[in-house]
């Protein structure tokens, strides 16, 4: 018998909450399979088997606050060998005499009936080749299909959504007014904790500026394809605005640096946080020493991120720690905005949807590709005159990226 316990948790989380059980009691598992899923305040943790064998019992429901090392369910590990001899298994829905817990798992991932496949075995027993036998003379593809389809396991951030309400409900009932009510997620509610924070703690304050991004969409599209071809990823517009940053930061340190009560941390490196939208909630997965990244760098980082991000695989190591933020309203069409600090940073920068305006240069009007920045900061740090002038730097180094590309 072993026991799954919760595993080690960082220093600075106390419990999880159990958001899914993804194998029920009985059920063969494999050595390293996901067993259930655990939400803290910032990533889902998943809870692998140690060993294959049978889940024997499961000790908390879906929803149960537990702490690091408590039990979570009982697994029975085989013995020895591949179909260890243990008790024989009543299965009571097909009447079989006995099964093994590898032909067990066999006829329950082929969702079989036991006493469907003629047995070979000592005393009339179903063996794993009875049932791969029975499997090469029979086209079971449709059963499986259609079995998967319905038992399909909840994802995490499915069952944190609250369900949609079925069209004829909405069509017979047009009188009621539903509602539901559904918990807060952990995530969900740890940022609402900090964005008020954010609001209560600091002297916020946003300073905008406009940026003429063609010079940068030419940049791209005389070098996209080489790009790609050469380091296997798109050039997009973060790593530039990751690289404007950096210079921005290094002309401006205040901008870059952090209050510890009454302290002020000037930090000597270049953590980017890049905020992530997800289904779950807000997260910001750090770029570490971005100063040391060249474009192809940053861009992988972002896109490990965003796959990461979408399949609920960020680490605390991924989340922890940033000197400065950069958020792209843009991709959800934004136009404008004032973006909320993230704590203990000082200062965040907004991007937002590119669009074509009316501009004057030389003395003639022209339609040129424009973006609005926005700078939000601490401004019991950060002086307004330091906040213009990182947002000009800003826009110095897209309008001309030469300042990015040749270090001036």
């Amino acid at each position: 018998m072993t026991k799954i316990t919760v595993p080690a948790l960082p220093e600075s989380v106390a419990d999880a909450t159990l958001v899914t059980w993804h194998k029920q009691a009985g059920d063969f598992v494999e050595k390293n399979e996901n067993l259930l899923d655990l939400e803290t305040d910032k990533v889902v943790l998943e809870v692998p088997a140690p060993e294959a064998g049978i889940l024997l019992q499961v000790l908390k429901n879906n929803g149960d606050v537990v702490t690091q090392g408590e039990v979570l369910a009982i697994l029975e590990t085989a013995v020895s060998g591949d179909e260890p001899e243990q008790q024989p298994v009543e299965t009571e829905s097909h009447g079989a005499t006995g099964l093994s817990p590898a032909v067990r798992r066999l006829v329950s991932e082929k969702h079989l009936d036991p006493a469907t496949i003629p047995a070979s075995g000592k005393s009339g027993r179903l063996t794993k080749g009875d049932v791969l036998d029975f499997l090469s003379k029979h086209d079971v593809t449709d059963t499986v299909e259609t079995a998967t389809k319905a038992t399909r396991v909840q994802k995490p951030e499915e069952a944190a959504k609250p369900k949609q309400l079925e069209p004829e409900f909405a069509s017979n009932n047009a009188n009621l007014r539903p509602e539901q009510r559904v918990p807060m997620t952990r995530l969900r509610a740890k940022v609402a904790e900090r964005l008020l924070q954010a609001q209560q703690n600091a002297a916020m304050l946003t300073t905008f500026n406009e940026v003429n991004m063609q010079a940068v969409i030419d940049l791209r599209s005389q070098y996209k394809a080489r790009f790609e071809q050469k380091h296997k990823i798109k050039l997009g517009l973060m790593s530039f605005f990751v690289k404007a940053a950096i210079e921005g930061l290094k002309r401006f340190p205040t901008v870059n640096a952090s209050i510890d009560e009454g302290d002020i941390i000037y930090h000597g490196y270049y953590d980017i946080g890049i905020a992530v939208s997800t289904e779950r909630g807000l997260i910001v997965p750090v770029l570490r020493d971005a100063d040391q990244l060249d474009f192809a760098g940053i861009e992988k980082s972002i896109a490990d991120f965003g796959e990461k991000a979408r399949a609920g695989k960020l680490s605390y190591d991924d989340l922890n720690g940033g000197t400065f933020t950069i958020t792209n309203g843009g991709i959800f069409g934004s136009m404008l905005s004032t973006p909320i600090l993230n704590p203990p940073q000082c200062a965040i920068l907004g991007m937002h949807a590119i669009k074509e305006r009316p501009v004057v240069e030389n003395g003639e009007i022209v339609i040129r590709p424009i973006m609005y920045v926005a700078l939000s900061y601490d401004h019991r740090l950060i002086d307004g005159r330091e906040a213009v002038q990182f947002l000009v730097t800003i826009k110095e180094c897209l309008e001309s990226p030469a300042h990015l590309l040749l270090n001036i």
